[in-house]
Parts: C-alpha cells; sequence; structure tokens
C-alpha cells in the first residue's frame, strides 16, 4: 500500500506528458503567409490626390524590399517608404515631409547635424553627422535636400553605397535647380 500513491503519482505524470505530446504533435505549425507586396506607385498616385501635391517615388532597384509606404507624422506630415536592401543591408527610409520647417531634420534625426554637403543625380545634399546611432533611433547615416516647400530625408541603418544609390534613385523625381544666369 505505501507503493501505490508512488506509482499513482508517476501514472498521472506519465498520462500528462503523453496529453502534452499529443498536444504538441497535433498543433500544426505551418509558415505564415507571404505578405502582400506593396505598390509604391500605386499608394502614392492615392495619396498624391487626397494631399494635393507630387510625391516622390524612387525607383529603386528591383530586390529591394518595401516594408512600409504610408503619410506619418504629427507637427510635420511625411510620405515615408521603407526600403530593405538587397543582402540585407540594413533598411533605407525616404521621407518627403510636406512644408517642413528647417528644424524637420534634426528633429527626425534626433539631432544630428549638417557634416557637409554633396552633388548626387544632379541634387545638393546635406549629408548628416551621426554621432550615436543607437540615440538617433538606430539611424547611421542620413542625406537631405529641400524641392520647392517640401523637404526630403534619406536615412537608415544602411551603408552609404546603398544611401546613396536611394538619392539618386530619389533626385531622378526631384526638378533639378535652375541656374540662375548673370548680367
Amino acid at each position: 500500500r505505501a507503493s501505490q500513491n508512488t506509482r499513482n503519482l508517476i501514472a498521472a505524470l506519465i498520462a500528462t506528458l503523453a496529453v502534452v505530446l499529443v498536444i504538441i504533435l497535433a498543433v500544426p505549425r505551418g509558415t505564415p503567409p507571404a505578405r502582400e507586396p506593396i505598390d509604391v506607385a500605386a499608394v502614392a498616385a492615392r495619396i498624391s490626390a487626397n494631399e494635393d501635391r507630387a510625391l516622390v517615388v524612387p525607383d529603386v532597384p528591383a530586390e529591394w524590399q518595401v516594408n512600409a509606404a504610408t503619410v506619418e507624422g504629427d507637427s510635420v506630415r511625411a510620405w515615408t517608404i521603407v526600403y530593405v536592401p538587397a543582402e540585407d543591408r540594413g533598411f533605407v527610409r525616404v521621407a518627403q515631409g510636406f512644408d517642413a520647417d528647417e528644424g524637420w531634420p534634426s528633429r527626425t534625426l534626433r539631432g544630428a547635424e549638417i557634416a557637409d554637403t554633396v552633388t548626387i543625380g544632379g541634387i545638393e545634399w546635406d549629408r548628416y553627422e551621426i554621432r550615436n546611432p543607437s540615440a538617433a533611433g538606430n539611424v547611421a547615416a542620413a542625406l537631405g535636400t529641400t524641392s520647392g516647400e517640401d523637404t526630403i530625408l534619406i536615412y537608415g541603418t544602411t551603408d552609404q553605397a546603398a544611401l546613396e544609390e536611394a538619392a539618386t534613385a530619389v533626385a531622378a523625381d526631384l526638378p533639378l535647380p535652375t541656374q540662375e544666369e548673370g548680367p
């Protein structure tokens, strides 16, 4: 009689493990369905009609994946596209700030300052110095320019080559600056 409680305990433990095993084996695992690809041009056309303004739609390499294309922001609304370049080179965010004030890039990049300027695709871009990427929302590099009343920012955790590739694609969508004619 003394060992009966031990036998019952072991039998209950085995029965419990058997039920758990059946549940684990019976639940289908599967893989989540593939995300629908985002058509940046179609989203931009819809938003452009609602905002009554032209939006940048960069022609990036086909292997770059689009993670988001939307309007976001509070004080300054911005048309934003998030790309993941090929070979897992971080992310690139292209943001077109509508009627953005001069402080918008610094606020968006959490205090980054302009380090120098560079010409990419015939457009002059400000290159921002990101001193502490972790404090800047994991932003490692950034470029910015103005186009009419809007400010364009390209930033992310990518390498400089991918950032400049995105800037070249955006520059193709922007009007080239007019040369002032001298006397």
